[in-house]
C-alpha cells in the first residue's frame, strides 16, 4: 500500500530532476499534476531536509543533500551490476562499463575489465560530457529532443578528436538513429583508436543507465556490431528488470 504523501514528494524531485535539477512552482505543476498548495507544502519539507533548495529567483534545485543518498545509491547500483558487466565481458571479450547521466554529464559508476593484455579503462566516478561517448548518445536518446538540445546548447558540444560529432543537426540525426536500431556507437569520437557500443538499461519506460563495451578499434569493429547489441540488449533488459521498483 502506497503513502501519498511519501509519492508526491517523490513525484516533486523527479519534475525537478526532468528539468534538469531547477523549476518553477508552474513547472513543478504542469508534471506533477498538483495543486500549487499540495507543492507549497511538500517543498517546505523538502527544504528543511537539505534535499531542496531556493534560487534567488524564487525557482527551486535540488538540494545537497540529495549528494549523500546519489552516491550510496550509485554504489549499490554498481554493485549489483557486476555479475551483468560480467556477462558483457564474456560476451565480447572487451571492458564493460556501467554509466548514468547526472546533470548535463556522464558517470562512470561501475567496470568490469576485459581478461586480455591491450585493454580499455573508463576509471569509475569519471565524468564526461555526453555528445562524444556512446553511453551519452544512449541516455540522451531515451530523454525527449528538446532535453537533448538543451543539454548540448549548455555543454557547447567541444570537439574531442577530429571525429567528434559537434554539429547540433547532425547530433540529433544521430540520436534518432540510436532510438531506432537500438544501441549507439563512439567510433573514435572521445578517444582516437577506441570504439564502443552502448545498449540503454530501462527502468520500466525509462532509459536510467547505459551498458557498454569498448576496446581498441579494430578489435570492435570485427564484431558484429547488430548481433552483439542483440545480445547486449537481453543483459540490459534483465539488469533493467532487477532495478524496476516492486
Amino acid at each position: 500500500m502506497s503513502v501519498q504523501s511519501v509519492e508526491r514528494a517523490l513525484d516533486v524531485l523527479e519534475a525537478l530532476a526532468e528539468h534538469g535539477g531547477e523549476a518553477g512552482l508552474s513547472e513543478i505543476a504542469a508534471r506533477t499534476g498538483l495543486p500549487y498548495g499540495t507543492i507549497h507544502r511538500l517543498l517546505r519539507t523538502l527544504l528543511a531536509r537539505g534535499y531542496v533548495r531556493q534560487e534567488s529567483d524564487r525557482r527551486y534545485a535540488l538540494g545537497g543533500g540529495l549528494v549523500r543518498l546519489g552516491g550510496i545509491a550509485e554504489s549499490m547500483v554498481g554493485v549489483w551490476a557486476q555479475p551483468y558487466l560480467t556477462r558483457m565481458v564474456e560476451l565480447s571479450g572487451e571492458t564493460a562499463n556501467l554509466a548514468v547521466l547526472e546533470g548535463d554529464f556522464v558517470v562512470y559508476v561501475a567496470q568490469v575489465p576485459s581478461p586480455r593484455r591491450l585493454r580499455m579503462f573508463a576509471e569509475v566516478g569519471r565524468r564526461v560530457l555526453p555528445h562524444s561517448t556512446a553511453v551519452g548518445k544512449v541516455l540522451l536518446a531515451g530523454r525527449p529532443a528538446s532535453e537533448a538540445v538543451a543539454v548540448f546548447e549548455r555543454t557547447g558540444m567541444p570537439r574531442r578528436t577530429p571525429n567528434t560529432i559537434t554539429d547540433m543537426p547532425a547530433m540529433l540525426t544521430e540520436l534518432g538513429a540510436v532510438r531506432s536500431r537500438g544501441y549507439a556507437m563512439d567510433l573514435g569520437e572521445e578517444e582516437l583508436g577506441v570504439h564502443c557500443l552502448a545498449v540503454p538499461v530501462q527502468d520500466g519506460d525509462r532509459v536510467v543507465a547505459a551498458m557498454s563495451v569498448s576496446g581498441p578499434a579494430e578489435r570492435i569493429d570485427a564484431l558484429n556490431r547488430d548481433h552483439l547489441a542483440e545480445r547486449m540488449r537481453k543483459i540490459a533488459t534483465d539488469f533493467g528488470h532487477e532495478l524496476a521498483p516492486g
